[in-house]
This record gives structure tokens, C-alpha cells and sequence, in this order.
């Protein structure tokens, strides 16, 4: 959630700014609203201190018919006065969740994703020699992806991975491991981009694959039955993506400073429902309803925040160098970051089988957004409370990667070449 006092301040740069990311909000009612619950509080606890000093009399002697009788009016006042500030308040809930993160400057202004900004290309797609295919009509996809048994089991955007791709994810993922439990390349990174930043390592970590509705609905990632799916008969929502179960993991916790900052480096399975994607991506592994993922979560201060955002592009950029995939990073215009976003990148990767860039990657910086939604805080040295910021950012999601491996390592007989840096985490197997 946005800081009241910010909004109070800043109306008119905070209905600016909302508009800029496609929110309408009616800050008036919002500030009405506001002002008559802060006038309510001072009301309540006068009757309240009235009550007590009451009270307090009627410790030392019995009370009188008369005193009696205040006590039950100020109780009775007491009570209209609670259930006032109940009603004041959850309104003023409703309205200020609906507004959105402020924008950060450098932020691009645009209406919709066509308005996003291609800041860098790296890599060029090679000479195959011969017009490379989607992944799904490779030879050797035949015996790696199996979409028709899914949908008997499962259903459409489901699909059995097999052999080598499963043994090719399993690689990465410890591969990632080692590559980010590695001091001295984090160290490494923070300095190539001159960051202000500490050399600490990513913690592995497995999150539920299951949410509470109240810790989901802090995230203010959950998007109702459009995207995430629910239990029916519990209060549970099935795991969109790591960072969802990650960014509250500290709900209602304050951390000492000095353990900022906090680097997860989580892994889960998730499911979309991917509504409104008929027609799209139906080939392939593209877009499914379940595919594994690892992403990264930070804490950090607000200080580090940005920084801490610029580290996990260049990691993910790292790690694209690494395999040898063309990309380019693209910074997100106001209308395509989200609401709790800040800040958004994204990294689309190159598909030489569909002649066209793919998003792969993403980036999010939500400063203290979700925090305050979550109320995770730090402790700092001297004593005062703040809230952390958050970020979060895609390290693969499979099944687009897997795609994007087949689609540039693929050879005229139909082949797929293993990248350089997995060829020692698959076993001396170096095409499938």
C-alpha cells in the first residue's frame, strides 16, 4: 500500500501517477474518509479516559446511581464511537488498496505494453545454415515433450517433459545454485555495474506451493480467479510463483538491519490459469497452466533498494551470457509494471524458430509497497523502525527456457546441443 501521509501530501503527483498506470482513484472520498477517522480517534480515547479515571474511582468507594449511569453512557458512546471508526475503516481500506504503486522517475509514460522501451540488445542470432524450427517441430522434440497424454490426463496446457529436457532443468538448477551461492561472482557483478551494494550470496530455498488468502491478498499479487487457481473447499491458492509465498514470509516481523540484506533464491512449481491466452501458444511449452520456476526475493533497506533491483538485470543478464542466448532488456512504460511495481524490467530472449524476441525474464522493484501490506519491517542499529523494500525477479521459468534452448542449439539433423556451462551438470551428455 502507498504511505497515507505521502498521499496527503501529494494528491494531485498521486492521481497524476495512478492515471499513468491506468488506475482511476478517487483520492477526495479516500481523504474524507481519512480525515473523519482521525477525528474519530481523539473522540474515542477521551471516552476511553473517561471510562478509566471512572473506573478508578470506583476502586476506593462504591459508586453512586448517578456515576453508574455515566459509566453506561460513556460505554454506550464508546460503542457507537468503535463501531464508526470499524465502518470509517474498512472504506478506507477498500479505497486505498485500490491505489497503486507511484512510479518511479525514468519510468517510461505509456498506455500499454507497446509503449515499452528496448534500452539494450545483446547477442545475435547465428547462421544456421538451414531455416530453424519452432521447438515443437525439432526431431528430437518428439521424444522429449508429450502434450497429447497430458491432455488425457490433465487436460490442455499441460505436458509431460521427458528425458534429456528434464535432465537439462535439473542441470540448470544446480547450476544457478552454484553460480549464486558464489560470493566472490556476486561480488563480482555488484562491481561490473557499479553497485553500492554488499557481496552476499542468494539462500536456497523451497516456499509452500500453497497460499493463505490474507497473506496472498498482501502481496497484492493475487489477481482473483483470472490468473491463480484456488482449493474449493479451503482457504488455499495454488503458488503463481515463488516470490509470492517469498515476499511474505516476514509478514508482521521486524528484521535487525544487519541482517539486510535478505537474497532467496526460491524454486516452485507454479500454475497459471492463463485466462484469456485462447488461441495463444497453443504449441509448445510456451505458455502452461504448470511449470517450475526459480526466482529470486530480496529484503533490503530502502537506501540499497534500487540497486538491489539493477543486481538481479545483471544477474539474469549474467546468466543469459553464460548460455549463449541473444536477448534484449526492455524498461516497462507506467501501464505495463503493475500495480505494486516501481519499477519493471523485462529481458526477451531470442526465438530463432519463430524469427521473433520472447519474454522470458522479469524484474520487479516495489519499494516499500508490499511491505506495508505485509508490515515487514527492519529494526535499524539506533533504534528506529522502517519498512524493508522488495524486490523480486525471474532467474528462469523452464518452460520458456527449455523453448529458447531448443529453438538456438538445434542442429540440421534435428538435434539439440547442450549449452558449454551445463555440459559437466548432465552426465557427458552433450546433444539430445
Amino acid at each position: 500500500m502507498l504511505d497515507i501521509q505521502f498521499i496527503r501530501e501529494n494528491k494531485e503527483l498521486v492521481e497524476t501517477k495512478s492515471q499513468q498506470k491506468g488506475y482511476s482513484v478517487d483520492l477526495d472520498q479516500l481523504l474524507t474518509i481519512d480525515s473523519k477517522i482521525r477525528e474519530t480517534i481523539p473522540k474515542l480515547d477521551d471516552i476511553q479516559n473517561q471510562r478509566n479515571n471512572l473506573a478508578s474511582q470506583f476502586s476506593n468507594s462504591s459508586p453512586s446511581e448517578s456515576q453508574l449511569e455515566h459509566g453506561r453512557q460513556l460505554k454506550d458512546q464508546s460503542g457507537e464511537l468503535e463501531k464508526v471508526l470499524l465502518e470509517l475503516r474498512q472504506d478506507f481500506n477498500k479505497l486505498h488498496k485500490l491505489i497503486p504503486n507511484m512510479p518511479l522517475d525514468g519510468v517510461p509514460v505509456g498506455s500499454s505494453e507497446e509503449q515499452n522501451q528496448v534500452i539494450k540488445k545483446v547477442g545475435e542470432s547465428k547462421d544456421f545454415g538451414f531455416q530453424p524450427l519452432n521447438h515443437w517441430d525439432i526431431r528430437s522434440a518428439e521424444s522429449l515433450i508429450d502434450k497429447k497424454r497430458a491432455a488425457k490426463v490433465a487436460g490442455s496446457r499441460f505436458v509431460y517433459l521427458k528425458g534429456g529436457l528434464v535432465r537439462m532443468q535439473f542441470a540448470m538448477i544446480n547450476w544457478v545454485m552454484d553460480k549464486l551461492s558464489d560470493e566472490k561472482l556476486i561480488e563480482e557483478i555488484i562491481r561490473n555495474n557499479n553497485l553500492n551494494l554488499v557481496a552476499k550470496a542468494f539462500n536456497p530455498i523451497l516456499p509452500p506451493a500453497m497460499i493463505n488468502t490474507s497473506s496472498y491478498m498482501a502481496t497484492t499479487r493475487l489477481d482473483a480467479e483470472e490468473v491463480t487457481y484456488k482449493l474449493a473447499d479451503d482457504n488455499l491458492w495454488m503458488n503463481a510463483s515463488a516470490e509470492h509465498s517469498l515476499c511474505n514470509m516476514y509478514q508482521d516481523e521486524i528484521i535487525p538491519e544487519a541482517e539486510l540484506p535478505i537474497r532467496y533464491l526460491g524454486y516452485a512449481t507454479s500454475f497459471r490459469r492463463e485466462a484469456g491466452s485462447y488461441g495463444k501458444d497453443t504449441e509448445g511449452i510456451i505458455r502452461l497452466h504448470q511449470f517450475d520456476k526459480l526466482e529470486i526475493e530480496v529484503f533490503s533497506t530502502p537506501e540499497t533498494g534500487l540497486d538491489e533491483h539493477k543486481l538481479l538485470v545483471a544477474i539474469e543478464e549474467y546468466l543469459l551470457g553464460q548460455i549463449g542466448l541473444p536477448y534484449e532488456v526492455m524498461e516497462k512504460c507506467t501501464a505495463d509494471i503493475g500495480k505494486p511495481n516501481a519499477k519493471g524490467v523485462d529481458i526477451n530472449v531470442w526465438f530463432p524458430g519463430q524469427s521473433k524476441y520472447r519474454e522470458t525474464h522479469s524484474a520487479d522493484y516495489m519499494t516499500d509497497y508490499q511491505a506495508r501490506s505485509t508490515k515487514t519491517r527492519f529494526r535499524r542499529t539506533e533504534g528506529d523502525v522502517h519498512f524493508v523494500h522488495n524486490n523480486d525477479a525471474t532467474v528462469f521459468a523452464f518452460s520458456r527456457i527449455l523453448a529458447a534452448i531448443m529453438e538456438n542449439y538445434q542442429t540440421r539433423d534435428g538435434k539439440i546441443i547442450i549449452p558449454e556451462v551445463l555440459k559437466n551438470y548432465m552426465g557427458g551428455v552433450s546433444e539430445l
